[in-house]
């Protein structure tokens, strides 16, 4: 009598491992599909912002606004040094990139993950612009995804230097000053044009954080954030590590108290 032959299909898992299987795949498809619905949904209400706002408000008009303000200065009237502060400082990718930086945005929102709160925005300087001439500033989805749209439209329409000369004249510096001439006029008593490099580190920082980095709030927190500047245009090689500690050293006189 022959025996039956004994099989142990080892190329089948068992039936438990398979519906495991199954409950897997349809849970990532299913966290996928939301994933594609949410961010269909920020698109357009985002989409639907940027729309309103750009037909109350033309990049012209933006810019005819800020033209007119008290204390506008034009770009070459002020030092390389702070532009180029500026610039290391708030968006070092800003005369490469369209308006909007994928590899900045990444960078922070995974350090946002990591620390478990908004520690990075990753906003280039023309979403700044953008949401400071036509947003308000509101921590919310949609108002990112609008500043793109309305930072795509400021970069068709101007060159980087332009963007970069309304940006720093709009700007908040504390004390109720916007720009950096008030700004000039307000912490140093003098025109952009006469400031030496180390005032010029020192206000390319403080709009960072203005109620805690403007020196007259709080003189040690803004040399602090100086060295926080002065250590990215070192890093960024807007100057060399040498020159960015003989800045450091440097004090000046006519600081207002």
């Amino acid at each position: 009598m022959r025996r039956a032959a004994y099989t142990n299909d080892i190329s089948k898992p068992p039936i438990v491992l398979r519906v495991l299987g199954s409950i897997v795949k349809w849970a990532l498809i299913a966290l996928l599909a939301g994933l594609v619905a949410a961010t269909a949904y920020f698109v357009v209400r985002g989409y639907t912002l940027y729309n309103n706002a750009a037909q109350e408000k033309s990049v012209a008009d933006m810019v005819a606004d800020i033209e007119s303000r008290a204390g506008f200065t034009p770009l070459e009237e002020l030092p390389e040094t702070y532009l180029a502060a500026v610039v290391s400082v708030e968006d070092h990718r800003f005369y490469q990139h369209p308006g909007f930086d994928a590899l900045a945005t990444g960078r922070a929102l995974f350090n946002d993950l990591r620390a478990g709160a908004i520690v990075e925005g990753g906003s280039t300087i023309t979403q700044q612009l953008a949401k400071n001439e036509f947003f308000s500033q509101e921590q919310v989805v949609e108002r990112k995804v609008a500043e793109v749209f309305m930072a795509f439209d400021i970069e068709r329409a101007l060159d980087k230097d332009r963007i970069l000369e309304l940006y720093v004249n709009s700007i908040y510096f504390g004390e109720g000053l916007y720009g950096i001439g008030p700004a000039c006029q307000g912490y140093l008593g003098k025109a952009p044009s006469a400031m030496n490099d180390w005032e010029s580190t020192l206000l390319a920082g403080v709009p960072n954080a203005p109620s805690v980095y403007a020196p007259t709030v709080n003189y040690d927190l803004a040399c602090q954030r100086q060295q926080q500047v002065l250590e990215q245009m070192a890093k960024y090689h807007a100057i060399t590590q040498e020159e960015a500690n003989a800045i450091a050293v440097q004090t000046t006189r006519s600081l207002r108290a």
